[in-house]
C-alpha cells in the first residue's frame, strides 16, 4: 500500500508541476490575444482602426508562425538530452519575453521601433511554446500507467484553460479597477509584468522533477537517437505518422479549438458589437466550463478509446459552425439581425474602385468612395453585400430605401482625406441608426440561456477533440523521436491552422461583408481531419511507450 500511495503521490507531483508550467506559458501567450484591440491602439497607432486591429491579429498569428521552429529546436533537444531540460528552457524563454513586452515603448514613444520589438518578443514566445507542449505531454505520459494515460495527460490540455482563465482574470481585474482610459494608456502592461512571479514559481516546481523513466531507460540501453530530425522526418515509417498526426488530428484541433475560443472573441466584439469587458467574461465562463471537460474526455478515452471520443468532437464541431454562429448572433444582438433582415445594406460600386478593406502594413490609403464606405461598415461590424455598377458610376450605399453617395477622396492629402473619412463615417452611421442598426449590442435583449447553450456546445466539441489528444499523439510515435516527431505536427496545426484562423476569418468577413463567411476556414480544415482520422489514423489506447 505504501508503495502504491508513493507512486500516486509522485504521479500527482509530475502532473501538477508539468501542468502548472504549461498553464503559465499559455497565460503568457493568451494575454496577447485578449489584448488585441488595445495592442492595435498602442503599437499600431499609425494605421486606421480596421487595419490596426488586423495588424494586431496578424502579430498574434506571427507568434504561432514560429511555433514549428521551436518544436524542431526543442524537440530535437528533448530527444537527445532529455525531456526535463528542454521544457525548463522553454518556460524561461517564454517568461522572459512576456515580461519584456510589459516594458516596451509604445508607437507614440518610439515610432516604428515599438512594433518591431513587439514582433521580436512574439517570435520568442512562439518558439518557446513550440517546445513546451510536447515536452510536458510526453513527460506526463511516460510517467503514467497505460490505463490512466488519457486521464493523466488531459491535465496538460486543461492547463490551457487554466492559463486562459488566469489571463482573462488579470486583464479583466486590471481593466475594471483602473478604468478603460488608464488601461489603454498604461494598464495593459500589468498582465505582462505579473508574469515574473508566475515564472519564478514554474521554474521552482520543474527544478524538483526527475527525468522521465522512458528516457532514462533509453539512455541506459544506449538507444537515444543522435539525429532525431533525420530519423523523424527522413524515414518514411516515422514521416507517415507525422503526416497522419497533422492531417488526421491537428487540422481539426487548430480549426475547432481556435475558432471556439479565439475567433469567438473577434466575432462577439467586432461583428456583434459586444463590449470588450463582456467578451472577456463570456470567454472566461467558457474556459471555466472547459477545464473539467478535458479531464472527463481524457478519462473516457481510457475506457472506450481515443478515436471515438475525438471523432465525436470533430463531427459536433463541424456540424455546429454555421448554425451555431447564426443562432449566437440572434441571441447576442437580435437588433442587428432584425435590422439586417428588415433593412439590408448594399454597397453598389464600380468593382475597379473597390479594394481589400484593410492593410496590415499601412501602405494603402483606401481613398475611393467604395473603400471608404466598406471600411466604415467593416469596422462597425455591419453586414453588407456588394453590387457591381458600370465603369465610371458613382458609389452608392443603400440602407433600405435610403441612398448615400460617399465622396471620393482619391488624390487628397492625408489631412483632407482624414477629414473626409470622418464626415462620411458620421453620415453612414447616422443612416444606419435611422435604419434601425444598433451601435452596440443591448445587454437587456440578450438571450442568456440561449447564449449559454451555444457556448456549452462549443466547449463540448473542442474538449472532446482536445482532451484525449495528448495521449494519442504520445502513443502514436516511437520513443526515440517522440519529442521531435510529435511537436512539429502539433505546432503546425495549432500554430498555422489555428493561429492564423482569427486574422484570416476576420479578413474574409471584412472583404465580403458577410459576418459568417470566415467560418469556411475552420469548416474545411475540420472536414480534412474528420475523414483522415476516420479512415487512416489507428487507435492507440494502451500502446506501450518504450517501443
Amino acid at each position: 500500500m505504501g508503495g502504491l500511495a508513493g507512486q500516486r503521490a509522485s504521479m500527482r507531483r509530475v502532473v501538477v508541476a508539468s501542468a502548472a508550467g504549461t498553464a503559465f506559458e499559455w497565460y503568457d501567450f493568451f494575454i496577447f490575444g485578449a489584448l488585441a484591440p488595445v495592442i492595435a491602439k498602442v503599437f499600431f497607432a499609425g494605421l486606421t482602426e480596421t487595419a490596426g486591429f488586423v495588424a494586431a491579429l496578424g502579430l498574434f498569428a506571427a507568434g504561432f508562425a514560429f511555433r514549428p521552429l521551436g518544436a524542431i529546436l526543442f524537440g530535437s533537444m528533448g530527444d537527445r538530452l532529455g525531456r526535463k531540460g528542454a521544457f525548463l528552457i522553454t518556460v524561461s524563454l517564454m517568461g522572459g519575453a512576456t515580461f519584456a513586452i510589459g516594458l516596451l515603448p509604445t508607437h507614440a514613444q518610439a515610432g516604428a521601433i515599438a512594433p518591431a520589438l513587439l514582433i521580436l518578443m512574439r517570435i520568442f514566445q512562439g518558439m518557446a511554446l513550440g517546445g513546451e507542449y510536447g515536452g510536458a505531454a510526453i513527460y506526463v505520459a511516460e510517467h503514467s500507467p497505460s490505463d490512466r494515460r488519457g486521464f493523466s495527460t488531459s491535465w496538460i490540455q486543461a492547463s490551457a484553460a487554466f492559463g486562459l482563465i488566469a489571463a482573462l482574470v488579470v486583464v479583466l481585474a486590471t481593466r475594471t479597477s483602473i478604468g478603460e482610459e488608464a488601461f489603454t494608456a498604461w494598464g495593459w502592461r500589468v498582465p505582462f509584468l505579473v508574469s515574473a512571479g508566475l515564472l519564478a514559481i514554474s521554474i521552482w516546481m520543474r527544478m524538483k522533477l526527475t527525468e522521465s523513466p522512458t528516457f532514462e531507460k533509453m539512455r541506459e540501453e544506449g538507444e537515444i537517437s543522435r539525429a532525431p530530425l533525420a530519423e523523424a522526418f527522413g524515414r518514411w515509417s516515422n514521416m507517415r505518422l507525422v503526416l497522419l498526426a497533422f492531417f488526421g488530428v491537428m487540422c481539426a484541433q487548430g480549426a475547432v479549438w481556435y475558432c471556439y475560443f479565439f475567433y469567438i472573441q473577434v466575432f462577439l466584439e467586432k461583428s456583434l458589437q459586444v463590449a470588450p469587458a463582456t467578451v472577456n467574461i463570456v470567454v472566461m465562463a467558457m474556459t471555466l466550463a472547459s477545464a473539467p471537460c478535458y479531464v472527463l474526455f481524457g478519462w473516457l478515452s481510457d475506457r472506450i478509446g481515443r478515436k471515438p471520443v475525438m471523432l465525436g468532437g470533430m463531427l459536433l464541431g463541424l456540424v455546429a459552425f454555421f448554425p451555431a454562429f447564426h443562432a449566437l448572433a440572434g441571441f447576442v444582438n437580435p437588433a442587428l439581425v432584425e435590422a439586417q433582415r428588415r433593412t439590408p445594406v448594399v454597397v453598389a460600386a464600380d468593382p475597379a474602385t473597390c479594394s481589400v478593406q484593410f492593410d496590415p502594413v499601412g501602405a494603402a490609403k483606401f481613398s475611393s468612395a467604395c473603400d471608404i464606405a466598406k471600411g466604415v461598415l467593416a469596422t462597425g461590424g455591419i453586414p453588407y453585400r456588394s453590387a457591381d455598377l458600370p465603369a465610371g458610376t458613382a458609389t452608392e450605399v443603400r440602407i433600405g430605401e435610403a441612398r448615400l453617395r460617399p465622396a471620393d477622396g482619391t488624390g487628397l492629402g492625408a489631412d483632407a482625406l482624414k477629414t473626409l473619412k470622418a464626415e462620411q463615417t458620421a453620415a453612414i452611421r447616422k443612416a444606419l441608426a435611422d435604419g434601425g442598426y444598433p451601435l452596440k449590442a443591448d445587454p437587456a435583449r440578450m438571450n442568456l440561456p440561449g447564449i449559454a447553450a451555444i457556448l456549452l456546445l462549443f466547449v463540448v466539441a473542442a474538449t472532446a477533440l482536445y482532451g484525449p489528444m495528448a495521449a494519442m499523439l504520445v502513443e502514436l510515435f516511437p520513443a526515440r523521436v517522440r519529442y521531435t516527431a510529435m511537436s512539429l505536427p502539433y505546432h503546425v496545426g495549432t500554430g498555422w491552422v489555428g493561429g492564423f484562423l482569427p486574422v484570416t476569418a476576420f479578413a474574409i468577413v471584412a472583404m465580403t461583408g458577410d459576418l459568417y463567411a470566415g467560418l469556411w476556414y475552420p469548416v474545411i480544415f475540420t472536414a480534412i481531419s474528420l475523414l483522415t482520422m476516420a479512415f487512416l489514423v489507428p487507435e492507440t489506447k494502451g500502446r506501450p511507450l518504450d517501443a
